[in-house]
Order: structure tokens, then sequence, then C-alpha cells
């Protein structure tokens, strides 16, 4: 049944070197395995993405995003507000990675900035403390069995509220409430 679901995945660094491809590139690993066909990603290194199109066709988005210095990367900053009624009305899980918080500081920074958005994030999520560490030079996890379980369950909840969500915006288009 998630195959139905249309999901973007977005990128929170563009810096050269970046893990954030070692982190994106398990993800999608694991939405392949999870049934998730219609998958898109926003790259903000990429700058032929169609972020807005993406945005607006999403039932749901996972952000995976870095700690820089206690905070999330400007690029995804960039993402965000370049778009509004995308985000309105449709729920967000958190895939974290960074040193000793695992990108927890910068998950509850954005969940303040993504309330503002109307954007329903949920609680569970995943993070990868000292991330560098727990993959291998190959991208795999070490041991993977804690994080699977994680995104599992994040997965689980994101279809639920997406599901919900896409019915209640059929509904109710939101932008009839927001007057």
């Amino acid at each position: 049944m998630s195959n139905n679901l249309h999901l973007a995945v977005i990128y929170g660094s563009d810096r050269e070197g970046r893990f954030c491809d070692t982190v994106v590139n398990w993800l999608a690993g694991q939405l392949e395995r999870s049934g998730y066909k219609r998958v898109r990603f926003i790259d903000p290194a990429d700058k032929a993405t169609d972020t807005h199109t993406i945005l607006d066709a999403a039932d749901a988005f996972i952000v995976v995003t870095p700690e820089y210095n206690h905070g999330y990367p400007a690029p995804l900053k960039a993402i965000i507000d370049s778009a509004k009624a995308e985000w309105q009305a449709k729920p967000l899980g958190f895939v974290s990675y960074g040193g000793v918080s695992g990108g927890a500081r910068a998950v509850e920074q954005l969940r303040q900035v993504f309330a503002e958005l109307h954007t329903v994030t949920l609680r569970d999520s995943v993070s990868f403390i000292n991330a560098w560490e727990q993959f291998d030079d190959s991208g795999c996890l070490r041991e993977p069995a804690r994080a699977e379980r994680s995104l599992a369950r994040m997965l689980a909840h994101l279809r639920w509220w997406a599901l919900a969500l896409r019915k209640a915006r059929e509904e109710t288009p939101y932008e009839e409430i927001l007057a």
C-alpha cells in the first residue's frame, strides 16, 4: 500500500564530500525494500531539481539533515523557505546525523520552522550518533538493526499521517481554512 504515496526526500547538505550521500543512499535502499516506488529526491547540490513540483506532488517528506554547529545547514533552510503551500498539511519525518547528538539539535530547530509552515512533524525519527563510525567504507551500517527498527516505526507513522492528511486535503483544501 505504501507504493501509492508520493514521498519527497530532502538532502540537508550541499557540502563537497558530504556524509549526507551515505545516509540518503542507506535510506533509499530501505525505502525500496519497504515498497516505496514513488520517491523523488531534492538535493541542494543539484540546481536542476524542480523543487516546487516535487514538494507539491509529495504526500509526505523525509528530511535527511546533518547538525552543523548545533543547527541545521543553510542550504536546507533555503529549500524550506523557497516554498510555502507545498509544505502545508503534510507529514514530515527526520533522519539526522552528526556527532554526540546525532543531529537532535538540528531536528528540534527544524520542528519549529515546520510548525510555522503547518507541516506535521513526526515524533519518531532516525538519528545516527557519530555517523561516520556507524557506516563502513561501502556505506553499509555496521549494526543495522536499531536504525532499521526506528525507520520502520517512522515510516508506519508517516504512512498513516500521509493517508489521513491526503484524504482531509481532498475533502477540504487546506488553503480554505487558512483565512
